[in-house]
C-alpha cells in the first residue's frame, strides 16, 4: 500500500491525522524539512504554493480549523503520509479530507483519491 498527500491542496485541517486508525499521517509545519517525507511525486510535493482553487474554497471558512496556517496546533500545517505502508484502506481519511488531497494506491495498483463528504 502506498499513500501520499498532494501538498499544494492540503488545507491543514488534520482530519486525516485525527481519523486514521493506524497513524499513516503526521502533521508538519509548512516550513519543515520533513514536509515531503512521503512518496508524493515531484508535482505533488510542497514547494510553498497553495492550490488557488482550494485556497479560495477554504481560506475564509469559519469551522474551527486554522486553514493554511504555517504550524500545526490541532490544525494547520501540512499532512504527510509518513507511514503509508501501514494503511489498511479503511478510507476514513478519503471522506474526511477537506482539500481532497490524499492518494492511496493498493497492492493491485488501484488508485483511491479523497472526495470530501
Amino acid at each position: 500500500m502506498q499513500a501520499y498527500v498532494e501538498k499544494q491542496k492540503c488545507t491543514g485541517c488534520a482530519h486525516c491525522f485525527d481519523v486514521c486508525p493506524v497513524a499513516v499521517f503526521e502533521m508538519k509545519s509548512r516550513s519543515s524539512p520533513d514536509a515531503n517525507n512521503d512518496v508524493a511525486p515531484d508535482k505533488d510535493k510542497w514547494t510553498g504554493a497553495v492550490d488557488p482553487a482550494v485556497k479560495a474554497k477554504w481560506e475564509n471558512v469559519q469551522d474551527g480549523h486554522k486553514h493554511f496556517a504555517e504550524n500545526y496546533d490541532k490544525s494547520g500545517g501540512l499532512s504527510v503520509a509518513v507511514n503509508g505502508p501501514s494503511c489498511i484502506l479503511c478510507q476514513a481519511c478519503l471522506v474526511e479530507c477537506e482539500g481532497e488531497c490524499i492518494v492511496i494506491t493498493d497492492d493491485s495498483n488501484n488508485v483511491y483519491k479523497s472526495i470530501y463528504k
